[in-house]
């Protein structure tokens, strides 16, 4: 599936992923292809991109940690919506 993270910076992520956690505010959740459409507020956490192969910018490589197969992110706070397969992040 498609992941778009953006930023008030920029676009810090671009590319496909076998699945995306995010920190809701109810708690953290996991969107994987073919999931329901859903927009939610997004609470301070981490943001999990999951699946092999995913390629970061190098000069946004500072920004992320790598664990495994799964690169995280940090915010403070956002929205995200999932809809046919393509996430859109908008996070601080």
């Amino acid at each position: 599936m498609k992941v778009d993270i953006v930023t008030p910076d920029g676009v810090l992520f671009s590319g496909e992923v076998e699945a995306v956690a995010v920190p809701g505010i109810k708690g953290e959740f996991v969107i994987l292809n073919n999931h329901a459409p859903i927009i939610s507020i997004l609470d301070k956490g981490n943001i999990r991109l999951i699946g092999e192969d995913i390629t970061i910018k190098d000069e946004l490589a500072d920004t992320f940690l790598r664990e495994k197969e799964e690169i995280i992110l940090p915010i403070n706070s956002g929205t995200v919506e999932a809809k046919n397969n393509k996430v859109i992040i908008l996070a601080e």
